[in-house]
């Protein structure tokens, strides 16, 4: 312990990890509302900023595996008769000790802003995603350390920071699917909807990779001659072939693979009924009061839908649930906090759609028409969706300008004649008809 203590206060891990640790924290805060949705976007977003740790672990490992060239004692170390490997195992354990932790911590700062906001954790899946993030950094040091042993030049460091950065970089684009899922070590990790995983046969055939990486890694540090380094090649290939053996070749594991608890949905006790994922639970609270305002505007329609689900269809990522008349489905989006983000937006689009699920295959759209009926219900003036739908930047100026007509139209008769037009656009949506001047003229 005495000796690790020294290595520790002398060597370069403490500064490599005190380095790691500030560009992972820094990745994360430059953009919190990626991973402020729970615990495994928290854990996915972290492994997927190995992009810059594990370059970092590299090319400290490098510039540490140089230290006796650097000082010139490696002839003075080869007389003792102490065998090399046992003097290297505290430079190892110190670089091992502190990327790892480093790997941790990185963590840990991030849980501390979502712990008070992030409900569902699902505890083995996080661990296990984690863990191999803290696998993938002992990796890097150890494969670092044996390299610049073999290579003490002292571009051997920074060389290998930017190799492995096209490394990584490159690894998760390997085809096919299930071979770069094998040995990229932020494979799976770019979120694509709130419900992700990595399936843990996936974590499994990575882990053994990284693993026997490490290994080859500590072989070409303790070798001592250029026999024993070539041994390294063995780890390697055994690495990699048990990697490709595991790995799960089906798409739907291996292409954002929805967590089935993540995504069940959790219900309000009373009615209206309002139902939000369990990974976004903590929001049904503040969501609940907005979705009931919506639909209370749609009960002035008859036959209207009774209550509100959030939308957890992954549109290509998974199985998207079967829609249901008597539900409206709304997109629940969260703010860099944890908690509900865009609020003003949820009673509009509980109404937009009329209570009518999305058919994707019906043409039959006039969105004015659509518009001005949902704001009439809603007992506001139509406005443009730019600035009020997240993610709209564009429409024609137009559109709303006949939709604010319409409305008009319809505040200048009698509220049951309205009412009366209003209803035929919505079964008009319903039946996929053209609902165009439906809100011009009585209804037949």
């Amino acid at each position: 312990m005495s000796i690790l203590g020294v290595e520790l206060r002398r060597s370069a891990a403490l500064g490599a990890a005190l380095i790691t640790v500030l560009a992972g924290i820094g990745a994360l805060y430059v953009a919190p509302a990626r991973w402020s949705g729970g615990w495994m976007s928290l854990a996915l977003i972290t492994r997927e900023y190995l992009l810059l740790m594990w370059p970092l672990a590299l090319a400290a490992g490098a510039w540490q595996g140089r230290r006796e060239h650097r000082s010139n004692v490696g002839e003075l170390f080869g007389t003792t008769a102490r065998p090399r490997a046992q003097r290297m195992v505290p430079v190892l354990g110190a670089m091992a000790l502190t990327l790892g932790t480093a790997y941790l911590l990185v963590t840990v700062a991030g849980a501390a802003r979502i712990a008070t906001s992030a409900g569902y954790l699902p505890l083995l899946g996080f661990a296990v995603v984690t863990g191999v993030g803290v696998l993938s950094l002992i990796a890097a040091a150890w494969l670092g350390l044996g390299i610049g042993r073999l290579l003490p030049a002292p571009a051997t460091a920074p060389a290998l920071g930017v190799a492995g950065v096209l490394l990584v970089s490159v690894s998760m684009f390997l085809r096919p699917d299930w071979l770069a899922a094998a040995v990229s070590p932020i494979y799976g990790t770019s979120q694509f909807h709130a419900y992700q995983t990595i399936d843990n046969r996936v974590s499994g055939a990575v882990a053994i990779w990284l693993a026997l990486l490490a290994v080859a890694g500590l072989i070409l540090f303790v070798a001592g001659g250029w026999r024993a380094r070539t041994a390294a090649l063995v780890p390697v290939l055994l690495g990699l072939a048990a990697a490709v053996a595991v790995v799960p070749r089906d798409p739907a594991v291996l292409d954002a693979p929805v967590d089935p608890v993540a995504r069940e949905l959790v219900c309000t006790d009373d009615a209206p009924t309002v139902c939000v994922s369990r990974v976004n639970t903590r929001v049904l609270d503040d969501l609940t009061p907005l979705a009931r305002e919506g639909l209370a505007a749609l009960a002035k329609l008859p036959d209207a839908p009774t209550a509100v689900h959030e939308d957890t269809a992954t549109y290509g990522h998974g199985e998207a649930t079967p829609s249901r008349d008597d539900v409206v489905e709304v997109p629940v989006r969260i703010d860099r906090y944890g908690g509900l983000a865009h609020p003003g937006v949820v009673a509009v689009e509980v109404v937009r759609g009329l209570g009518v699920p999305i058919d994707l295959e019906c043409r039959q759209h006039h969105e004015a028409v659509e518009r001005a009926a949902a704001y009439w219900l809603l007992g506001r003036e139509p406005q443009s969706d730019v600035g009020l739908i997240p993610g709209m930047i564009q429409e024609n100026p137009e559109l709303n300008a006949e939709a604010l007509a319409l409305w008009h139209g319809l505040r200048e008769v009698s509220a049951d004649e309205a009412l009366a037009r209003v209803t035929a656009v919505r079964d008009a949506k319903r039946a996929c008809e053209d609902p165009t001047g439906l809100l011009s003229r009585s209804p037949r």
